[in-house]
């Protein structure tokens, strides 16, 4: 999901450049509403609000195949994507997660120019492109921008990107989020990617309860198989916070009607800074300078301590240990006080 996030703004400052040309998409299936809310069996998409970025969008169910890598349907869906890559001819293909499985998806278009960074996540990666971009910003939205910019021929400048309006995930948001000015919601993510990143939920709890004693609406948002994380913080503030069980669709669509989002290194936090919402990132073993917060209002609570580590530790890094509900309240109250009429 962050990956995807963090592409959109390059890939939106390419079609701002070039209305014209066809930009199409290889996509997880389960992410493919952070650019599509068509029907999957429309036979002629078109850009629209429904999809307004991307011409044509194509599954690659990567994760199922790794776990089914011999199987008679893991081989004809790979067989079906990789005909279907060729038979459209593409002049360039752009590889923007830097991983051996989106670089081995990417050779599949057979296309004469594979272009990626010279410096990629996952290093064997670049001996699959055909050409490398030596990129030079920390930032990994700026460095896509990069990447986007040796086929658009100039300099782009990332772009605010347009995620797809779904109407039936926003009438679902109308209905259970009812509009209330005197009320503003703030959604709290407390999950993480891996242990070392997640910020103790006791403390998420605290801060959810002084959020709520405030008066605002705190919005609990949790991924599959961390719903115990919401319904701790629902035993701890006694059921006073609305615990989220959403959709990608939906979860956009409530995103559009918060004013702040708090959580950690998560597609969530990415999914609220690319839809201007303000942000409190708590931050431990991931750099912010690479993967913070990005386009909108914000505040990044990281301890010196912290050092860039992206083993898969069961238990929160040490330096996040540091940060203090109280350190999230002073942030979150600036944040709001700057939303207020």
């Amino acid at each position: 999901m962050g990956d995807i996030l963090h592409a959109l703004p390059a890939v939106t400052a390419l079609r701002q450049a070039h209305p014209d040309w066809t930009i199409d998409w290889v996509v997880e299936p389960r992410w493919r509403a952070l650019l599509s809310a068509l029907d999957v069996a429309d036979p002629n998409p078109v850009r629209c609000v429904a999809q307004p970025l991307v011409d044509q969008l194509y599954h690659a169910r990567t994760r199922d195949w790794r776990q089914r890598p011999l199987s008679d349907q893991t081989r004809s869906e790979i067989k079906s994507l990789r005909a279907a890559l060729r038979d459209a001819d593409y002049d360039v293909v752009l590889d923007l997660q830097g991983a051996i499985r989106s670089a081995v998806v990417a050779r599949f278009a057979n296309s004469r120019r594979l272009i990626g960074e010279s410096n990629p996540r996952e290093r064997i990666a670049r001996f699959l492109f055909t050409e490398r971009v030596a990129t030079t910003q920390a930032h990994v939205i700026d460095q896509d921008v990069e990447l986007a910019s040796a086929i658009a021929g100039d300099d782009l400048i990332p772009a605010y990107p347009s995620l797809p309006l779904d109407r039936a995930a926003e009438a679902w948001a109308e209905t259970t989020l009812p509009p209330s000015r005197s009320q503003p919601s703030v959604l709290i993510n407390p999950g993480a990617g891996w242990g070392a990143k997640r910020w103790p939920i006791e403390r998420f709890a605290t801060v959810a309860q002084a959020l709520i004693q405030k008066g605002l609406r705190v919005l609990v948002n949790t991924g599959p198989g961390e719903e115990f994380l919401a319904q701790t913080l629902s035993q701890q503030t006694n059921g006073a916070i609305f615990p989220l069980s959403c959709t990608v669709a939906q979860l956009i669509a409530v995103t559009r009607r918060i004013s702040l989002c708090i959580a950690g290194d998560t597609g969530p936090l990415h999914l609220a800074c690319a839809l201007g919402r303000s942000v409190v990132g708590i931050y431990g073993p991931t750099d912010p300078s690479r993967n913070g917060p990005y386009g909108t209002r914000f505040k990044v609570l990281r301890s010196s301590q912290s050092r860039r580590d992206h083993t898969r530790h069961a238990a929160p890094e040490a330096g996040l240990l540091t940060i203090q509900p109280d350190d999230v309240l002073n942030a979150a109250a600036e944040l709001l006080a700057g939303e207020a009429p």
